[in-house]
């Protein structure tokens, strides 16, 4: 349920342009309906709707989570500043470019606030968040720490791959489930290589 909800926002996006894509003339009348303006090229119209909705789920999701649970994590401020500067831009400039360039950033910031905090800070991220579920030697908590840092450096780079030299269709399914099944599989080759440390606890 915690992962559905922390996707709610790109699930939106996507299933909004697919079903956009399938009558852009639709899209750029609710685009009429919802901004005041139909877009210069209907052909733009999908990715436009869907840029609407990302920002309007965002900002629905950081109001439910601030009235559910009294605070939001900075992360989510972060990303709600991304998709609204960028989706913005969007809009404004009718140019698909800028909100693709978004997961980007915010995979980069992730990035760059972990060494942040490691080699400057002198603090570990990642032990901060699970140090209290696993023990670990520094050492590793430092590897681990650098490649989750190298692994967001990646996806930014994967997405400017995909979102520049793919449809934008195709972008559009990588963001979630490209991205998604990237994280997964990351995350599971993290649980095998720290298995045997949990092994030893026990």
């Amino acid at each position: 349920m915690k992962l559905l909800f922390d996707l709610f926002p790109v699930i939106l996006f996507f299933a909004t342009f697919k079903y956009a894509e399938k009558s852009p003339e639709l899209a750029a009348s609710w685009m009429g309906s919802l901004l005041g303006f139909v877009p210069d090229d209907v052909k733009l119209a999908p990715i436009l709707l869907a840029t609407v909705v990302v920002i309007a789920a965002t900002v629905a999701q950081i109001i439910w989570v601030h009235f559910r649970h009294g605070k939001v994590d900075k992360m989510l401020w972060v990303s709600l500043v991304l998709v609204v500067v960028f989706g913005g831009m969007t809009l404004a400039f009718q140019n698909e470019a800028f909100i693709k360039w978004k997961p980007t950033i915010l995979y980069w910031v992730f990035a760059g606030s972990m060494a942040f905090s490691a080699y400057v800070l002198k603090k570990n991220a990642i032990k901060a968040m699970l140090g209290e579920q696993l023990t670990l030697p520094e050492p590793v908590w430092a590897k681990v720490n650098l490649s989750w840092i190298a692994f967001f450096l990646v996806m930014g780079a994967v997405n400017l791959i995909v979102a520049f030299n793919f449809s934008t269709d195709t972008w559009v399914n990588f963001k979630l489930f490209g991205g998604m099944g990237l994280m997964l599989v990351f995350v599971l080759g993290q649980g095998m290589l720290l298995s045997k440390y949990v092994e030893e606890e026990k």
